[in-house]
């Protein structure tokens, strides 16, 4: 049990750096009759603890949106996929005919440019005239399935930012059939603060998802169109491969 509240609590802070920083919630003066111009300032701690247990999958959202941003920073690079040495290095040995050394170099550097290299060679080598047309259809297949791979993984972003809210909803309907419950099951002592009280509690889970949605629908929409730049800079290499191995073998 405290191994799990430690875990939440480091998954809170998670969610603090996604959002960009802390956040200071306050409960407003009570009405006559309670301890009026009292305010008591909650913490990031205090919220986690009442927004009861479905902040604990709320927060593992949070560490895994963070995850994948710093993630997608370092991997969504040029030179992650296409890297301007090797693209070099490519074109210079296909015109050379150096086809081997070719293979040893996408291998030593694996990245989608390579994958699609490695397909081209697979297909040219055995051959010793080409079919221009076959061999850009091979050329423009892995090129698509390495461009499905690249948008498919800022996919789990979304994903991220799509159940998240969703969940925080879910603790929002639970904290509040707690909430109308207490009333409920004991009218004599129901008062419009503790439910106005328990509501607030059962927003919190809402609030939680919303912060965690938004800046994670804001960065997948960032590393969408920062994969589909790639894309293109991909399909460019790509062109220049299928040109070079078309001259070499005219």
């Amino acid at each position: 049990m405290e191994r799990s509240k430690r875990w939440g609590m480091a998954a809170v802070k998670g969610l603090a750096f996604l959002i960009g920083g802390g956040a200071a919630w306050a409960q407003a003066p009570g009405a006559a009759g309670m301890e009026a111009d009292m305010a008591q300032q909650l913490t990031l701690s205090d919220l986690f603890m009442k927004g009861g247990v479905l902040m604990y999958p709320l927060a593992a959202l949070s560490v895994i949106a963070v995850a994948f941003i710093i993630y997608f920073f370092f991997a969504l690079r040029r030179e992650q996929v296409v890297p301007e040495l090797l693209r070099r290095d490519v074109l210079r040995k296909v015109e050379d005919g150096q086809l081997e050394d070719v293979r040893t170099a996408c291998n030593y550097r694996p990245c989608a440019f390579s994958e699609v290299v490695l397909a081209a060679l697979d297909f040219a080598q055995p051959r010793e005239k080409l079919d221009a047309g076959l061999f850009k259809e091979v050329l423009e297949g892995e090129g698509g399935r390495q461009a499905v791979s690249l948008q498919g993984q800022t996919q789990y972003l979304l994903d991220v930012a799509v159940i998240a809210p969703m969940l925080g909803l879910l603790g929002t309907i639970f904290g509040m059939i707690r909430a109308f419950n207490v009333v409920a099951l004991d009218l004599a002592k129901a008062k419009p603060m503790l439910l106005a009280a328990g509501v607030a509690e059962a927003l919190i889970t809402t609030a939680a998802g919303l912060l965690i949605g938004i800046p994670s629908m804001a960065f997948y929409a960032y590393f969408r169109g920062r994969a589909s730049r790639l894309i293109s800079e991909l399909e460019l290499a790509s062109g220049q491969v299928l040109s070079a191995f078309l001259r070499r073998r005219s």
